[in-house]
């Protein structure tokens, strides 16, 4: 296997892990507004991916720059086409970083309201949008002999990559909502047990729909391979949850994730970006990659530094790892009549410097 093909592969687990781990983090944005009934219960939500959610940004980070310095081509023609689309994904993503640690700065209810908002938008719209780049990918763009992108936003928003994002904004709010359960206690958990069954119905149609879609226009055998256990995991997921098995639940929508996106680069490959003008013009492994040197060079840092954010990372979550509940949320000292508790003092997931909530 070529070092361009290597590389190829790991910018595609990159993007798993990215989907994987900022998939839930976006779907507990949205049930800021589809679960929480209160503002306690809205900090409980946020709470649970406190302690993660910019850990798990790195992974973009990391995929955007593997993609730049191992397919050069790629990068700017991406970039440059789908320049829109990626900005208000940035935007976002910006936003809902300030958002996270400002919400709490101030006691005044519009500015807490406010910010509770953008949460929730920042995190649906690239939940969806992300859904629309990937489809186009996979589709083709419009891409001429200079390997510059000359469609214009509109050639973007085509049924199939509507339905993508469709299909990934209610994969990752399903991811998000197992993964509520899994993390908390009481009443919120056993309504995100009852949502997740709902969501999870809603995704299975619609994710059978677009993997068949790309299965019929593109698929091989290993694509087809990887829509299976992407159908089948999801299925499974569903009747988990049901079961009250939140664990499991949330281990198969990962694996769910895993092989949905594994499927749409194994379609892709060895094209990186096809063109829908002429296949002769399509961005290819070989055509848009970097020098053999440059590909060593990152194959040998590659190979150092990603055990190590693994390894951090993985600790990250075994410290965090335990339930949380609307008792171990330290009562707003500007609410006139705080309703829940103090902080349970021997719970590790009390509200401290690494939560979200810290300024409470």
């Amino acid at each position: 296997m070529e070092l361009h093909d290597v590389w190829f592969v790991l910018i595609a687990v990159l993007w798993i892990g990215y989907f994987f781990l900022e998939g839930f983090d976006f779907g507990v944005g949205v049930l800021t507004k589809l679960l929480a009934r209160d503002r306690t219960e809205k900090r409980v939500l946020i709470n649970t991916i406190g302690p993660v959610w910019d850990g798990n940004e790195v992974w973009l980070l990391t995929a955007g720059g593997a993609t730049f310095a191992a397919f050069p081509e790629w990068y700017a023609t991406l970039f440059s086409g789908f320049y829109l689309p990626l900005l208000i994904i940035l935007l976002c993503l910006i936003v809902r970083g300030v958002a996270f640690e400002y919400r709490a700065k101030r006691p005044e209810e519009r500015w807490q309201t406010n910010w509770e908002h953008a949460i929730f938008w920042t995190s649906l719209l690239p939940a969806f949008l992300w859904g629309v780049a990937f489809g186009n990918i996979v589709r083709g763009v419009k891409i001429d002999a200079q390997k510059e992108y000359v469609g214009d936003l509109w050639d973007l928003l085509n049924p199939y990559s509507l339905l993508g994002g469709l299909v990934t904004l209610s994969l990752f709010t399903f991811h998000g909502t197992v993964f509520t359960a899994l993390k908390t206690v009481g009443d919120i958990r056993m309504r995100a047990r009852k949502l997740a069954l709902a969501l999870g119905l809603v995704t299975a149609v619609l994710a059978l729909g677009f993997l068949v879609w790309t299965q019929a226009d593109q698929g091989d055998a290993k694509s087809l391979a990887a829509m299976i256990v992407a159908v089948v995991a999801l299925a499974a997921a569903v009747v988990a949850i049901k079961l009250g098995r939140e664990g499991w639940s949330f281990a198969l929508s990962g694996v769910t994730i895993v092989a949905a996106v594994a499927m749409l680069f194994l379609t892709l490959f060895p094209n990186v970006m096809p063109s829908s003008l002429n296949e002769d013009w399509s961005l290819t492994v070989t055509n848009a990659s970097s020098t053999p040197y440059t590909l060593k060079i990152m194959t040998w840092c590659a190979g150092v530094a990603t055990p190590i954010v693994l390894l951090y990372q993985s600790w990250t979550y075994w410290v965090f790892r335990k339930r949380i509940g609307t008792q171990h949320i330290a009562p707003d000292p500007h609410a006139p009549n705080p309703r829940s508790p103090g902080p349970h003092p021997t719970d590790p997931h009390e509200p401290g410097p690494h939560a979200v909530d810290a300024a409470h």
